[in-house]
């Protein structure tokens, strides 16, 4: 039997013990790379994405965003809470066409656990409410009662809430 040394047996303990780590890295990296995949192919359900939204890229300035391309905004200053973003229109980004601010290029994912989202004005059918799409406008709760509805609620196509 031949004696290896400690110093030797240490080093390949260590060695095998990094390529373990790099490896569950490595797998982790594959399983967030196929989720993020999924989610902009329509193949994850947007509550999902958004209950794992620490998955997806930071919008960042100067690059190309393709449609469907999913990436988070915000939450850098106190108060502001980072959003998911999807990308409506291919375009290279800027400075000035942030997501929060650009809703021909973007629409944000909605929070799940929020019933009422605040009203945005749509820009076309990408994101228009479909029939019983819930709201909140001027402090009032609203249901859409029609598909592909751009209008304000308070003005057609929709029904006020009333309160329980």
């Amino acid at each position: 039997m031949i004696k290896v040394p400690i110093e030797l047996r240490v080093a390949r303990a260590q060695a095998a013990g990094q390529h373990a780590d790099q490896v569950a890295t490595q797998g982790e990296l594959t399983s967030s790379i196929a989720f993020v995949t999924m989610a902009e192919n329509g193949m994850i359900d947007d509550v999902t994405a958004t209950e794992n939204i620490d998955t997806f890229a930071p919008w960042v300035v100067g690059v190309n965003a393709t449609v469907g391309q999913l990436r988070t905004y915000g939450g850098e200053t106190e108060g502001s809470a980072k959003k998911l973003y999807r990308c409506v229109q291919a375009h290279t980004t800027q400075a000035d066409w942030t997501p929060d601010v650009s809703p021909s290029l973007w629409v944000e994912v909605g929070d799940p656990s929020v019933e009422y989202p605040a009203w945005s004005q749509p820009v076309g059918a990408h994101d228009a409410y479909d029939k019983g799409a819930k709201t909140t406008h001027n402090d009032k709760k609203w249901v859409s009662d029609v598909d592909g509805n751009v209008w304000e609620p308070g003005v057609y196509g929709w029904t006020e809430v009333a309160d329980e």
